[in-house]
């Protein structure tokens, strides 16, 4: 008999195998210069730019250690710090056009994994994962806009 796993579980470990895929994909195109928990730190910024108190909460990571990975994505060339244009005491963390580069690749990647989602379990079925998903983050994510 299989064995019955939580579906909190089930949703990390389908969570893990779109990051595996990625960051195989990244590798394999010469993005060789990040760590899995920078790029879930990038996957949480904002396209207009984010505080680093904001990315700690979103990551539930301690803000020196935001800190430690923006240091690094920053070396990297990833991402830079300016001022934030609703506050010029504050900084922002933002993507470089090295990291828009590596852009398109991360969604073919995503693309990818969902077409082969949807080809195991039918249209109708992604379809109803999708809406249930968006539906749980009605009530679950306190990030959204």
């Amino acid at each position: 008999m299989a064995e019955v796993l939580s579906l909190g579980v089930l949703i990390f470990v389908a969570h893990r195998s779109i990051e595996a895929r990625l960051m195989a994909a990244a590798r394999e195109a010469g993005y060789t210069d990040f760590t899995i928990a920078q790029a879930r730190l990038m996957a949480r910024m904002s396209p207009r730019g984010s505080r680093i108190s904001d990315l700690a909460e979103r990551s539930m990571i301690a803000k020196q250690t935001a800190t430690a990975l923006v240091d690094r994505l920053e070396h990297a060339g990833y991402v830079e710090r300016v001022p934030d244009p609703a506050d010029g005491r504050a900084r922002v963390v933002r993507f470089t056009a090295k990291a828009e580069e590596f852009r398109p690749l991360a969604e073919a990647t995503e693309a990818a994994v969902y077409a082969e989602w949807a080809a195991h379990l039918g249209p109708e079925r992604m379809e109803q994962l999708r809406e249930a998903l968006t539906l749980l983050r009605e009530i679950n994510d306190p990030f959204q806009n």
